[in-house]
Order: C-alpha cells, then sequence, then structure tokens
C-alpha cells in the first residue's frame, strides 16, 4: 500500500466502504470473530453477508475477540516499512472494548510517534473521523490538524441503530444503557443511539413491528442531524440491502446530503445488532 509520512489505521469495526479505504490508503487492522473452535479475522476471513446468514441457521453463537497488542504493532511495523515517520489509529470506542488500550500499548514498543484516538463509538461513527483525517491529510494537513479534524466530525455526530431484537445486544454484553429494557417486552424491536461523550449505548426507543422502527430510526436521526447544513450520512444494515438502498433513496430525496453512502455492517458490529438491523450515522459540516 502506498503511504504518507503520516500512517492512517483504524480497527475494522470502522465499515468503510473498501473502494474508500483503498482510495484514501486507510490501514485496517482486524477484530477477530470466535465461532466454535474457529477464529476469524473480521472482513478478512470472515466477509459481513457469509456471517449473517450462518448467523441465522447456526446454533452456536459467535464471541468477539479485540486485536490484540501485537496484531497492531505488526501492522505499525508495516506501516514505517512502507515510508511512514508517524502513526494516527483511530480506534471503536474505548467504553466498548479494549481496543483503545491495545493500540496504545503496542505505541510505545515501535520508535515512531504514534496517536490513538478514541471515536467514542463504532461503525460509522469511527469511519467517518477517519475517512475525515485522510481527507485533511489528503489535502496537505499535518497530524495536529487530522486529530482536530475528528474532533470536529464527533462533535456533531450522530448514530442511531434499530434492530429485530434486544436478543443480540443483551448477550454480546454492548447493551449499556438499553438494560432497562430487558425483561419488559418479548417482542419489541429496539432503536438505540450512540453518546459520543461516553462512548456508550443509550437507549432511544422502542417499536413493535420493523416498519415503525424504521420510522422510529428515520425520524430521531433527523431530529439530531439538524437538516439544513451539509450532511454526510451512512447507511448501514445487517445484511438487508434493498431496504438500506430504499432508506438511501429516500434520504437523497428528502434532505439532499452532501455525501450518501451504504455499506454492510462488519461481524464483529452484527453479533450485537443481528440480522436485519439498520442504521443511520452521520455529520454535520
Amino acid at each position: 500500500m502506498s503511504t504518507y509520512k503520516t500512517a492512517l489505521i483504524a480497527d475494522s469495526t470502522c465499515d468503510i466502504p473498501e473502494a474508500l479505504v483503498e482510495q484514501y490508503s486507510i490501514y485496517v487492522v482486524p477484530q477477530i470473530v470466535i465461532w466454535g473452535d474457529q477464529e476469524y479475522r473480521d472482513r478478512v476471513t470472515l466477509q459481513p453477508k457469509e456471517f449473517y446468514e450462518r448467523l441465522q441457521t447456526d446454533p452456536i453463537r459467535p464471541t468477539t475477540a479485540m486485536a490484540t497488542v501485537n496484531d497492531f504493532e505488526q501492522m505499525y511495523r508495516q506501516t514505517i516499512q512502507d515510508g511512514a515517520s508517524e502513526i494516527m489509529v483511530l480506534t471503536v470506542s474505548g467504553a466498548m472494548s479494549g481496543t483503545f488500550q491495545n493500540a496504545i500499548i503496542a505505541g510505545e514498543r515501535v520508535d515512531v510517534p504514534v496517536q490513538v484516538v478514541d471515536s467514542r463509538g463504532p461503525t460509522m461513527s469511527l469511519g467517518w473521523q477517519v475517512i475525515a483525517a485522510a481527507r485533511v491529510r489528503e489535502a496537505g494537513g499535518d497530524l495536529a490538524a487530522m486529530v482536530a479534524q475528528t474532533g470536529e466530525v464527533r462533535r456533531t455526530l450522530a448514530q442511531f441503530v434499530g434492530m429485530d431484537t434486544l436478543d443480540y445486544l443483551q448477550r454480546g454484553g454492548r447493551i449499556g444503557g438499553a438494560a432497562k429494557w430487558v425483561g419488559s417486552m418479548l417482542q419489541i424491536r429496539p432503536v438505540i443511539s450512540i453518546n459520543h461523550v461516553t462512548g456508550l449505548v443509550e437507549p432511544a426507543g422502542m417499536a413493535r413491528t420493523h416498519s415503525k422502527m424504521v420510522e422510529m430510526l428515520y425520524g430521531k436521526f433527523f431530529e439530531k442531524m439538524a437538516p439544513g447544513r451539509n450532511m454526510h450520512i451512512a447507511v448501514l444494515h445487517g445484511n438487508a440491502p434493498d431496504e438500506a438502498a430504499q432508506l438511501a433513496e429516500r434520504i437523497q430525496r428528502e434532505y439532499s446530503p452532501s455525501e450518501l453512502l451504504i455499506n454492510i455492517t462488519g461481524p464483529v458490529l452484527g453479533i450485537n445488532t443481528g440480522p436485519n438491523a439498520l442504521a443511520l450515522c452521520g455529520y454535520l459540516e
């Protein structure tokens, strides 16, 4: 991979579309999925579509393991070999995972400066910050400018996730403030949000049908996004591409965002949200 003076690294929960990963020369450290006695590397040896199909048929529930200190160290050394003299790393929320701490520890093992940023969120909450840093670098900005821009993006980030069941979130242990729903209803379809200050999951609402869940997701997201300013929005899905495309078409028609992406949520996050989940994640310029 071609590189800049400042290497840019994210962990694989970023859910950035592969075309943008390649366009901006972003290095990605895979998280780990453990399924029975098999271990897979997120989006490397286990692809999202395959994951969701198996999740619905395999009685064994998968679990996750975070990228190790050695995983990060190896990636750092790869970027140095490719010509980097400093490294910027962005990770999934430190309140959800020890990935952030592992990235920091690995930075102490190499001889170039390593700046690790806690994105305070998962999936495209992380992804948008990585892309923003990449665009600053592309425009000639230095490491300090890249870090500053991620903070600006994070300040206006909104992320809401709608699920067909609370079960996966509960089993995955990432339930956060949504724990208050446990036991309240067997058939609720929850909508959660990400607090980008604490980095934790918070309850946003619940619906009894899938269609009402989607409407709640849509309404709450745009209520927080304050439409009218330049918006960058990602539609994410748990192997529901047609519904995600319909949602994106509606967003384009009603709000005309500056940028609109669609991607499937990767396995590590899909373990917590389940098949057919939908998410909206975006920020304001």
